[in-house]
């Protein structure tokens, strides 16, 4: 299937103009006035049942701030509509909070406050929740200007508007970010290795064998207060924050005593009954853990063993999740204040395609067209085959986990502890069938007809039907434990002349033990080609003509050809990590009664890996099966004598992997004047990886520029890496009106290679699909950082911003494609690369212009990317082979789009208790794999091309408690395409593409405040 040639630049032109227009439309309205309202009370002493003279009372979400009369009264005027968070306080006396605030446009709100005498100045420890950002808009508005990174969030409010049901959806909302496979933080550009992911400020380990990054599908929307993404590197973030820090904060205490439940159900337009595939025996039970019916047949070595090899329909689960959850804190006399969260949640859901295409082309001649990739011989020999499949996948799963935090606050000292468990299963469904490369080189070929050219005897193996079916059954785990503690030291401020104070020390610090878990039991995946019915002519009149009956025989690809059609696998990942830090800050006040604050740090992250691999095959089994294609060969193999042993080949390859990254910093915030500073220190961080292999004596690797693989041999290609890396860094920050602040920042970053990319073990998806086998020689990227940003704050809550940015990267490491009998995938280190691109976000509530919008705010923002890497000279040269004709010098990075834009439109009236979301992501072109050569041959870059997600939310609130929530994602439904793309080719050619249907759902919810 050709494509026309998508339109990169027109999309980056709409989604830019788009937000741009709304921007200047904000712009021209700035002065229109907006109906605000007020807020009105009165304090009393709650011992004396008295008014409490000069009471400070503070709005959480805005920072305003107002001092009460000696008659205890206070008043806030001109505020915006909404939902606020009141702090009432006065020394001696023990703070109150009052939350869910309501201010409607136009009218006063009436709130009072009773504070009981207690000698404490600390501050609450949720009020130092809420001056991190908490879950709303305007709190992470505010982070985001006073940030010394710069920061973009985006909080539980605007998740659940969005419809998001995890931390990855929620991700593609923020300006410059997306995921890659779903589920893993892509910053401007830059993938998992440039991107750190932590939870509470703890970096988790991973047991994903693809990447050394946080599966975000782990954690649902249910347990999220707020996800921050600091995209620039100061001194007391991790080193490889170079894209970015994606911090994802779990909900804390609540402000007040509270109960809420969830229940929802939905379906998808794709996942019907009639279609849906399962197994005998396959499915996921209710927690998501096998029962021991996956377990190893190891009595039955060299005989049939039990249990379904190929894929039939079931009835497909019904989508629905519940959560529950519940919290309070307690004010204990003696000055102590002690709280609790605790959330538990559970998800059920499937999905389903048969629209699926995976196709592999090359281009044999220099100058002509892309032509269906052949292995295993050649057309000129006539026994060959092909990989243009048609494929259907089902996925169902389960999701499950709880959250518990706790906390005590003392006066000067805060303690909290978070434990967080996920368990998430899949059983995933592929069934992947070719039977396009026998209609490709005999056109009109007509498989019931023996006399048809493609089954003539001298073509009956050229180009013949294949099936692979791939079960899989996958179980995954995270564990955290988290200890947090912060500490005003009992040192008291002094002066240093008549200019500088030096104010009380903070300390804080992070414990954490943490682990990751992928248990696949056996995964199985079965091959199998046909030949049709075949007329052969004979010999008359010694023998007369006959017909050969349609038969099956094994189909084994290049990369698992020392093993049988069968495979069954047994895979396990653990990894487990220990992480310490502690940080020691001194603030100052200088001349102009401006803070800064030094600050000093330590941090300790050591992950060690176990990856244990089992295969059984029906080795050196041939045997075939006659039957129609209709009639699937797995459905009687297990009941035919194909004896599964663990070899010989023996060829699985275990390791254990260990990583250790320590680090020292300083750095300091320092205010010139009142409206300039500096932010700037620098990290020393050392990086320790080690890899030991365990192979069985019949494993083969891949050597650094092999074309062939060789034995592996205990050592051969085990890994010591270790370096020590100074990373700088240096901003400043300049606000030269309350509205405007413009920041700027250099850095010094690294990206490291994760286990996978370091282990030449070969990996695979499913039978027949990509293979990608590591580098061991691969060695750490260095990058230097550029950041600019003016954002311009017209009235509270409404932004306008512009970023620039630009990552020079040394020995970026980048996919490319190689041969050794068959196409690979593997990592390397390129010369160099840069990326650099532009963002721009607007965020404006309409009702501050006009009364008659009151509740109706716009929003977007978009992201232009520019990247590039220039080739190692070696893979340079084999473009201009004379086989190749493909001259090229450079290309653009993998897993970089050309743009992102997000649109939204959201309606919020407190009057009424209606909300209504409606987002609309887009993600533009991005290579992900690099042009190479497989057998002499040009395999052109490979994209994926722009796709629109729309996502509508509307939720009504019922009485007091009850909340009734509407939802329908992915209304677009678009095609996820990957195509060939090269100037050498013409027209991009699909490579690969499927589509997930729509999805709807309606949720009923019920909260309870004590």
């Amino acid at each position: 299937m050709v494509n026309r040639r998508s339109k990169g630049r027109r999309g980056w032109t709409s989604g830019t103009f788009a937000t741009v227009a709304l921007a200047a439309a904000s712009v021209a309205t700035n002065a229109a006035p907006q109906q605000a309202g007020s807020i009105r009370g009165l304090v009393l002493d709650k011992d004396f049942d008295a008014p409490l003279a000069l009471p400070q009372v503070t709005i959480s979400e805005t920072g305003q701030k107002v001092t009460g009369t000696e008659e205890g009264t206070f008043v806030f005027g001109e505020i915006p509509p909404g939902t606020y968070t009141l702090v009432f306080s006065k020394d001696g006396f023990a703070r109150q909070i009052k939350a869910n605030v309501v201010v409607s446009a136009g009218q006063l709100t009436e709130v009072d406050a009773a504070l009981s005498g207690e000698f404490t100045d600390m501050d609450e420890f949720i009020v130092q929740d809420l001056q991190i950002g908490g879950g709303t808009e305007a709190g992470l508005l505010r982070l985001r200007l006073e940030s010394p990174a710069l920061m973009d969030s985006i909080g539980a409010d605007l998740i659940s508007r969005a419809g998001a049901s995890d931390a990855a959806a929620a991700l593609r909302l923020v300006s410059g970010a997306t995921v890659q496979d779903g589920k893993y933080a892509v910053i401007r550009g830059l993938p998992d290795r440039y991107v750190n992911t932590q939870l509470n400020g703890v970096r988790l380990p991973t047991a994903d064998e693809d990447k050394r990054a946080v599966d975000l599908e782990l954690f649902p929307s249910a347990v999220i207060e707020s996800i921050q993404v600091s995209k620039t590197f100061t001194p007391d973030q991790q080193g490889d924050a170079s894209g970015g820090a994606v911090n994802v904060l779990l909900k804390g205490i609540p402000v007040e005593t509270a109960v809420n439940f969830k229940l929802q159900v939905g379906f998808n337009t794709q996942v019907k009954d009639s279609t849906f595939l399962s197994y005998k025996g396959g499915g996921v039970n209710y927690w998501g853990k096998d029962d021991g019916g996956r377990n190893p047949q190891l009595d039955k070595l060299g005989e049939n063993w039990d249990g379904a090899v190929g894929v039939s329909s079931a009835d497909a689960p019904v989508n629905y999740k519940w959560a529950f959850d519940a919290g309070g804190r307690y004010e204990v006399d003696d000055g102590i204040t002690i709280g609790g969260f605790a959330s538990v949640f559970y998800e059920q859901a499937a999905q389903f395609y048969d629209n699926g295409v995976d196709n592999s082309y090359w281009v044999t001649n220099p100058g002509e067209g892309l032509v269906p990739e052949t292995s295993q011989g050649t057309p000129e020999d006539g026994d060959f085959k092909t990989s243009l499949f048609d494929v259907t996948k089902s996925a169902q799963g389960v999701r499950w986990g709880t959250l518990l935090t706790g906390g005590i606050e003392t006066e000067h000292n805060s303690l909290s502890v978070g434990y967080l468990y996920t368990r998430l299963a899949d059983d995933v469904v592929t069934l992947a069938q070719d039977t396009n490369g026998k209609a490709y080189f005999f056109p009109d070929y007509d498989p019931n007809d023996p006399s048809s050219p493609g089954n003539q005897p001298e073509n009956r193996f050229a180009a013949p039907y294949l099936r692979t079916q791939t079960l899989e059954y996958t179980e995954r785990t995270t564990q955290a434990l988290i200890f947090n503690g912060k500490h005003a030291l009992p040192i008291d401020g002094f002066d240093l002349g008549d200019h500088f104070r030096v104010l009380p020390p903070e300390l804080d610090w992070t414990i954490s033990r943490s682990s990751a878990t992928l248990y696949q039991p056996d995964k199985r995946q079965f091959g199998a080609q046909w030949l049709a019915d075949s007329l052969n002519p004979g010999f008359p009149p010694f023998l007369p003509p006959f017909t050969t009956p349609a038969t099956y025989l094994p189909y084994k690809p290049d990369a698992n050809f020392t093993l049988g059609n069968l495979q069954r696998i047994w895979k396990n990942i653990v990894e487990e990590s220990e992480q310490y830090a502690i940080n020691l800050k001194l603030p100052f006040e200088q001349w102009t009664g401006t803070e800064g604050y030094l600050k000093f740090g330590w941090f300790d992250d050591h992950v060690t890996r176990t990856f244990d691999q089992n295969s059984y095959s029906n080795f050196n089994d041939n045997s075939g099966y006659e039957s129609d294609f209709d009639n699937f060969w797995s459905t009687v193999f297990p009941e035919q004598d194909h004896p599964i042993t663990d070899g010989p080949p023996f060829v699985d390859v275990d390791y254990d992997g260990d990583q250790r990254i320590s680090a020292l910093y300083a750095m300091a915030d320092v205010p010139l004047t009142s409206y300039f500073k500096l932010i700037g220190g620098a990290r020393f961080e050392s990086t320790k990886i080690s890899i030991e292999n365990f192979p069985e004596e019949d494993a083969v690797w891949f050597p650094p520029g092999a074309i062939s693989p060789v034995n592996l041999a205990p050592g051969d290609a085990d890994v010591s890496l270790d370096q020590d890396n100074t990373l700088p860094s240096l901003g400043f920050e300049f606000q030269p009106i309350e509205e405007v602040i413009f920041r700027g920042s250099w850095a010094q970053t690294i990206a490291r290679p994760i286990f996978r990319e370091l282990t030449p073990i070969i990996q695979q998806e499913y039978l027949g699909g990509p293979i990608f086998i590591g580098n061991p020689a691969l060695g750490l990227s260095t990058l230097n950082n550029y950041d600019l940003r003016l954002d311009y704050v017209p009235y509270e809550g409404g932004l306008l911003s512009v970023s620039w940015f630009r990552k020079d990267i040394k020995n970026p490491i980048e996919n490319v494609q190689k041969v050794a009998g068959f196409t690979y995938t593997t990592p390397v280190n390129y010369p160099s690369g840069r990326l650099t691109g532009w963002e721009f976000e607007v965020r404006q509530s309409l009702g501050h212009f006009w009364e008659g919008l009151e509740g109706l705010s716009l929003g977007g923002n978009a992201t232009l990317i520019q990247s590039e890497v220039k080739l190692p000279e070696d893979e340079a040269a084999g473009f201009e082979l004379p086989n190749i004709m493909a001259p090229m010098a450079s290309r653009n990075m993998t897993n970089a789009p050309e743009y992102l834009y997000n649109l939204y439109v959201a309606f919020d009236s407190v009057e009424s208790g209606t909300q209504i979301g409606l987002f609309y992501t887009v993600k533009g072109d991005t290579l992900l794999a690099g042009a190479g050569q497989t057998d002499g041959n040009f395999v052109p870059d490979v994209y994926q091309t722009e796709f629109g997600t729309l996502n509508l939310t509307i939720s009504q609130k019922l009485g007091e408690f009850l909340k009734l929530t509407f939802q329908a994602k992915n209304l677009t439904n678009p095609t996820f395409t990957e195509v060939y793309r090269s100037p050498y080719i013409g027209a991009d050619v699909t490579k690969r593409s499927f589509s997930l249907g729509i999805d709807f759902s309606i949720a009923l919810s019920a909260s309870f405040t004590f």
